[in-house]
């Protein structure tokens, strides 16, 4: 199986040739993988659109010009968030559930992934969620990088749901779009209940929500839910 999400290309800032520690890599691209960490760091809690040379530089201890030599724009640097924002979401959700066993055990250990990530960024912030209250009628690169992650997730999750399905674990007529769009909508009633409305127990009844959808789907007790 192809997976949409194995192909996607790492975040130059932050990833090294094969055989090549952090430590070896050039001091350049160590410097500019330090700023687009703390970047990511200011973005969960200002927004993409707080970010600013100036506010990196002092972060950084850095001059905005050796700040800005790196990207060359501010809108690069938001760029570049973007793409380790989906690196960091790969290497926690996407990839770890690649060895789980095809259908329902990768599926929800996918969604075990998301749901762990997600009880962390309750407080930390998505850059998915506030990029897309950002930039959802401001067309350009911004919008276009977030467009783009969240499309090639949603991709992968919409893929597991076949898969699962092919190997007999759901329904074989069950919607796989469907199913995708009311996951990634409990993600995203998660995210509003606790993180706005603070909530009591909404984590329990995303966690609920997600094995109701798969019940109506045909999920048998057989195949166990990975606690």
């Amino acid at each position: 199986m192809t997976e949409p999400l194995a192909h996607r290309r790492r975040s130059a800032a932050t990833r090294t040739a094969p055989g090549t520690s952090a430590r070896q890599a050039p001091k350049g691209q160590q410097t500019k993988a330090a700023i687009v960490d703390a970047a990511l760091g200011l973005a969960t809690q200002i927004g993409l659109e707080g970010l600013s040379i100036g506010a990196l530089a002092e972060v950084m201890q850095m001059s905005k010009s050796g700040v800005f030599a790196h990207f060359g724009s501010r809108e690069e640097l938001q760029i570049s968030v973007v793409r380790e924002y989906h690196t960091r979401f790969e290497d926690e959700v996407f990839y770890p559930a690649m060895s789980a066993p095809r259908g329902l055990p990768r599926l929800r250990a996918m969604f075990d992934n998301w749901m762990k990530r997600t009880s962390v960024e309750i407080d930390s912030g998505c850059i998915y969620i506030s990029g897309a209250v950002e930039f959802d009628d401001r067309p350009g690169p911004v919008r276009d990088a977030l467009a783009s992650s969240v499309t090639t997730w949603q991709d992968a999750l919409r893929r597991a749901i076949e898969i699962t399905v092919e190997e007999g674990h759901l329904h074989a007529d069950t919607d796989a779009s469907q199913a995708a769009f009311e996951i990634h909508g409990l993600i995203l009633a998660l995210h509003y209940e606790a993180r706005f409305l603070r909530s009591p127990g909404c984590i329990q009844r995303a966690l609920r929500g997600f094995d109701a959808i798969l019940e109506r789907c045909g999920a048998q007790t057989a195949v166990p839910r990975k606690r």
